[in-house]
């Protein structure tokens, strides 16, 4: 087989193979005459089909599947020969197919690159620092009332966090405008539902109230036809409805997983679910800034335009299926969700993903199984039964191995904090939660 390889740009090579014409007709012939003893064809006894036939009848197709098999392998021997890491599949251009003559093909691929890593040193990491309060637990108990709770109609003033029922008629320059009107809609007051002034407007309003106001739509309003426009809207209340939250009671608790033990072990509960994603909170913070010195460190490595295209099609799914969609829905997403909007972070998700592989053999790490199993566990403990969870991991190869390299980059941070300098910084609960979403 003769091999040359050709470096076209950057990552990408061409690789021209050549195979003798005896490999591919040696194995045409070959499973010719394993056919030949079960084909049937009119006018000749069962298994007694001469050569000569079998070829003007099948040769054809067989040669075909051949020539297939023999590019496929004879590229895995080229790769091996070259000692090359092919990142992605390659686009092979036959060159010469003609029976009786030797093959030749190019095959274009891209190669992984030489990672020459950059063990980062002397880098500051800014570490939240805060604590789950009484006053915090407070604050979530009374988000699951209202989530449980219900609305009354009151006689009295609207005011902000209420729920009013309105008609409103929206006109420009006297004119009614698409979609500027509704009868009997629900309106939360402080939602930012309506353009702004639109709620401040209704806050003081009693049934049976009508208003004009006076208003104009944001200059970055969707619609073209009116951004920035003044308009007015039309008022009428039919109706004024306060939040009555549930009862911290039994039923309540039980929605939340509490079966038995009262408030004081539902108040628990919550404090241990506030406490577990504070430290993920933290933890994604701290490791956020720890991949950011990763990446500013390896800039200019070159990667595969492959793997980026591969890493764009998994965020353009993932997005799509966090937004309600479903497998198999008749929709272009590329139309939906452009290569650009992922472009970016699938770049840097790759870029992070050959340099911490090649950490990770630099500084021989092992997974830890102790801390998979710890993961799991924590990851269970929000469950009913929590057992049948981890057996469902332990027994789900696919899953066992995102939990493995989830804990080894959960390692490999760790290893690199050793030469950052950490400050820490006391906040709030609630800040810390949100640098950790900000960071995510």
């Amino acid at each position: 087989m003769q091999v040359s390889i050709e470096t076209t740009s950057g990552l990408e090579r061409r690789l021209t193979v050549g195979v003798p014409a005896e490999r591919i007709e040696s194995e045409v012939n070959s499973r010719l005459q394993k056919a030949m003893g079960n084909v049937r064809l009119a006018g000749f006894r069962p298994g007694k089909v001469p050569m000569k036939v079998m070829r003007q009848r099948f040769g054809a197709g067989v040669r075909q599947e051949v020539l297939g098999e023999v590019m496929s392998k004879s590229f895995q021997e080229a790769i091996i020969q070259e000692k090359l890491r092919p990142a992605g599949q390659p686009s092979i251009e036959p060159k010469n197919l003609e029976e009786g003559k030797d093959l030749e093909y190019i095959a274009t691929f891209e190669v992984f690159p030489e990672v020459e890593v950059v063990v980062i040193k002397d880098f500051e990491v800014k570490k939240p620092v805060a604590e789950v309060t009484d006053a915090d637990v407070d604050n979530i108990i009374e988000v699951f009332r209202k989530q449980q709770g219900g609305w009354e109609v009151v006689e009295r003033a609207a005011a902000d966090g209420d729920k009013v029922n309105i008609d409103y008629v929206g006109t420009r320059d006297g004119e009614e405008f698409d979609g500027g009107s509704a009868t009997g809609s629900d309106l939360e007051l402080g939602s930012g539902r309506m353009i702004p002034g639109f709620e401040d407007g209704v806050v003081g309003m009693v049934a049976g109230d009508e208003k004009t106001l006076k208003l104009s739509f944001p200059e970055d309003y969707h619609s073209e036809d009116l951004k920035g426009a003044a308009v007015e809207f039309k008022v009428t209340v039919n109706n004024v409805q306060e939040m009555v939250p549930a009862e911290l009671n039994e039923e309540l608790f039980a929605k939340y997983g509490v079966d038995e033990g009262g408030l004081e072990t539902f108040r628990s509960e919550v404090r241990q679910n506030m406490a577990r994603e504070l430290k993920n909170a933290v933890q994604g913070k701290v490791k956020q800034q720890v991949m950011d010195a990763v990446a500013a460190a390896h800039e200019s490595l070159e990667v595969p335009r492959a793997l980026v295209t591969r890493e764009i099609e998994a965020l353009r799914n993932q997005m799509f299926q966090q937004f309600g969609g479903a497998a198999g829905q008749d929709l272009d997403l590329k139309s939906l969700l452009p290569d650009d909007m992922f472009k970016e972070n699938a770049e840097r998700r790759v870029k992070l993903g050959l340099v911490l592989s090649e950490l990770v053999s630099k500084f021989d790490l092992k997974v830890d199984a102790d801390k998979v199993r710890e993961t799991i566990e924590e990851m269970a403990s929000t469950y009913q039964d929590s057992e049948e969870v981890i057996n469902w991991y332990y027994s789900n190869e696919e899953q066992l191995a995102s939990v493995q390299s989830r804990v080894m980059e959960d390692q490999m941070v760790e290893k690199l904090l050793e030469n950052a300098h950490i400050v820490e910084k006391a906040c709030s609960y609630q800040d810390a939660l949100a640098q950790g979403q900000s960071e995510a």
